[in-house]
């Protein structure tokens, strides 16, 4: 049984960001794997409203972002937490809602190197747009955005 009312075919997309903070690896990590610090930089745009923010950062662990958008829109994160090796690698999955319709399924891979006196970040994204819809352009620009963010609480 398919989801797609329109029936139209699910599109597939990559994209890569990378960012180098001046701090340690075990910093950047810790930003993804507290609570309070990813609560810091993983957040909405402004004029929006958080309803539900929880993380189980652990290996089958998961984690569920939830809010309204300035539009109204209602936006739903819900991820799963497959690999984590401190201060190395975290790789997970997730979707993305939006009014009830579900939009993406994604497979992240995020990579933490040393390099000079601080750590080099290489994020790996593979999208399934269930919509047929191209929403690459946008998700690269919002996680970009995230990433920016995380660079103002390492560093």
């Amino acid at each position: 049984m398919s989801n797609k009312p329109d029936n139209k075919p699910i599109l597939h997309t990559t994209f890569t960001l990378e960012r180098t903070y001046p701090a340690s690896a075990s910093r950047v990590f810790a930003a993804w794997a507290d609570p309070e610090l990813k609560a810091r930089w993983f957040i909405v745009p402004e004029g929006s409203r958080v309803t539900r923010r929880e993380l189980d950062f652990r290996v089958g662990g998961e984690e569920a972002f939830e809010g309204i958008l300035p539009n109204g829109i209602e936006s739903r994160y819900l991820a799963r937490f497959y690999e984590i090796i401190p201060d190395q690698r975290i790789v997970y999955t997730y979707d993305m809602h939006h009014d009830g319709k579900h939009l993406s399924l994604s497979l992240v891979s995020v990579q933490l190197r040393p390099s000079g006196r601080g750590t080099h970040l290489l994020l790996t994204e593979q999208d399934a747009y269930l919509t047929g819809e191209d929403g690459s352009e946008s998700r690269a620009r919002g996680t970009g955005w995230h990433l920016d963010n995380l660079g103002k609480v390492v560093g």
